[in-house]
């Protein structure tokens, strides 16, 4: 054990913090799509700038930087919309500084997991913790060159992030080099385009509280008006006072359009997003507002009658329903979904089986336990070398996106989420619990059995189940069940305690004490020997000992019990 590794305690996830609704402009005339175009194409363009300035910065970026900027756009927009820019803007080089360190630490585990492979001999084999030597003398000249190109790389990418460098595309890196295949992508260059400036375009501002309906730029009414406050350049184009926009079509919001009607309706802030679906054709607009997080229940309240423990898969999630001393219950169950196809489809799909998993967590009336799986560090294409099928099996899981939509699922349903330790839940619950419940009418997959060890591990008990007692004949040549109590608790190679009163014999009560004392013989010496044959009362029915005399109707005891009682002559 002693190449184990410790296995963190569990938690409970702490709920989201934020809430964000789409919904569908309907109703939009060709007037109104053609200003929400030249208007987000204006601010589109102050937005490439203002990043340009950010990047520039760099590390030396500060307040007085921020309000320079500002001050810069706001005469080319508003003092709201200039707001709403830098924000963005702040927002996304955050974001590219966070994506840039997790290409270092990708690129560290790269380099050093080939300088491992490349120290051994070729063709020695791997363990279990990590893999051996290469295969043949040419795939370890090749990995040889690959370890030079990741350290420069490597080098490169450290010294981006040591000066603050950053790079990054609006409208997204992917999309701009679809642009040099378009034929794989099955795009034509009109259409290319026309995406190319939907996604740069930009259409969102962040709420006010105290102001009217929680937003003064983009204004959205109870009754779904929607309403934007035009940048300088472009108040012509106003169709109603104080140089606004009036949309003619409406919006709705089938999800938490209650809530947003509330938060509306007492001028707290709301922030909205407008862009458009050029696949559909059609115009969307996003609500988003923070919230306070939920108050998480203690984990001993979470665990205190059981709960439903979750083994996250490629395709599907197996759940199985455990009680608060670990024992399964029921029959295990499978949430299957589909990762194949555009990212909204995957979207629908998990979305779809995270529900039928909370319904069932809700109709049951407990809580979930899930793994807290990171893939960071395995889907380096290195580590697992030619296992092409593998690597492409775990950076397909959406794990990060997968998390954080159980989390705000289960907490709009008050579905408290327990998050373990993923160490070795899958090889000792295939250890310790498929085989154990595989029966001729269930099929226990190994999946199955992580599932119970999920759960086990939240309710704080250890993955490994009772082992059974050795034969009574053979407990020397067996063994002791090392695993009932540790090597020191008091009393564990102690005889097993003494239960008072007969086991074999339903005479006497076995919670009586047994009187017998120790008495002088009686025997007599010399004496003959007579032997006399007496019938075992247990071998004899109650009839034939009623015939025989020893047992006394029922009737007859009543009947001296009731003499006795009343005083009356026998």
């Amino acid at each position: 054990m002693g190449g184990l590794r410790e296995v963190a305690a569990p938690f409970v996830a702490a709920g989201p913090s934020g809430v964000a609704v789409r919904g569908r402009l309907k109703g939009l005339t060709a007037v109104d799509e053609e200003v929400l175009r030249r208007v987000g194409d204006h601010l589109g363009a102050l937005a490439s700038r203002d990043l340009k300035a950010r990047c520039a910065a760099g590390l030396r970026h500060g307040s007085e930087q921020w309000a320079v900027r500002k001050r810069a756009l706001t005469p080319e927009s508003s003092s709201r919309w200039a707001g709403a820019v830098t924000k963005a803007t702040h927002d996304q080089w955050a974001l590219a500084r966070r994506a840039q360190l997790a290409h270092v630490r990708g690129l560290e585990a790269g380099v050093r997991m080939i300088a491992h492979r490349l120290s051994l001999p070729v063709g020695q084999k791997g363990s279990k913790h990590a893999p051996g030597g290469y295969r043949s003398r040419w795939e370890w000249h090749a990995k040889s060159r690959r370890l030079l190109v990741l350290t420069d790389r490597l080098q490169a990418a450290r010294a981006d992030w040591k000066a603050g460098r950053v790079r990054v595309v609006r409208g997204g890196k992917r999309l701009l080099n679809t642009r040099h295949h378009l034929a794989a992508a099955q795009l034509t260059e009109t259409r290319w385009r026309t995406r190319w400036r939907a996604g740069r375009r930009f259409l969102q501002a962040d709420g006010e509280s105290g102001k009217r309906f929680g937003n003064e730029t983009i204004r959205v009414t109870g009754d779904g008006e929607v309403s934007l406050k035009l940048p300088a350049p472009l108040t012509y184009l106003a169709n109603a006072p104080h140089g606004r926009y009036v949309l003619a079509g409406r919006i709705a919001f089938p999800h938490r359009g209650e809530q947003w009607a509330d938060r509306v309706s007492a001028n707290l802030a709301v922030a909205y997003r407008i862009h458009e679906d050029t696949d559909r054709g059609r115009w969307y607009l996003t609500a988003s507002w923070t919230i306070s997080p939920a108050r998480t229940v203690p984990l001993e309240a979470a665990r205190a009658i059981g709960l439903i423990g979750v083994d996250t898969n490629a395709d599907h999630f197996a759940a199985w329903r455990l009680d608060a001393h670990g024992n399964p219950t029921g029959e295990p169950r499978r949430f299957s979904y589909d990762l194949d196809g555009p990212a909204t489809h995957r979207d629908a799909q998990v979305r779809h089986a995270l529900i039928r998993l909370l319904h069932w967590a809700w109709r049951e009336g407990v809580c979930l336990a899930v793994e807290d799986l990171d893939f960071g560090a395995e889907t380096t294409r290195e580590k697992h070398g030619r296992r092409k099928r593998f690597r492409r099996l775990i950076s397909g899981m959406p794990v990060a996106r997968l998390r954080a939509r159980l989390v705000s699922m289960a907490a709009g349903l008050g579905i408290s989420v327990v998050v373990v330790d993923p160490a070795y839940t899958s090889r000792w619950g295939a250890e310790h619990w498929q085989k154990p419940l595989f029966t001729t009418r269930r099929k226990t997959t190994r999946h199955d059995a992580a599932a119970v060890a999920i759960g086990r591990r939240a309710l704080g008990h250890p993955v490994r189940r009772r082992t059974a007692p050795p034969p009574h004949d053979r407990s020397d040549r067996v063994g002791h069940r090392t695993v009932q109590a540790v090597p020191g608790a008091p009393g564990r190679e102690g005889p097993r305690p003494r239960v008072p009163g007969p086991r074999r014999t339903r005479s006497v009560s076995p919670d009586a004490e047994r009187t017998r004392a120790t008495s002088a013989s009686t025997t007599v010496r010399d004496a003959p020997v007579v032997q006399v044959w007496v019938q075992d009362s247990l071998l004899l029915t109650d009839q034939e000992r009623l015939c025989a005399g020893v047992l006394a109707p029922p009737c007859a005891s009543r009947r001296s019990t009731s003499d006795a009682s009343t005083g009356a002559p026998r």
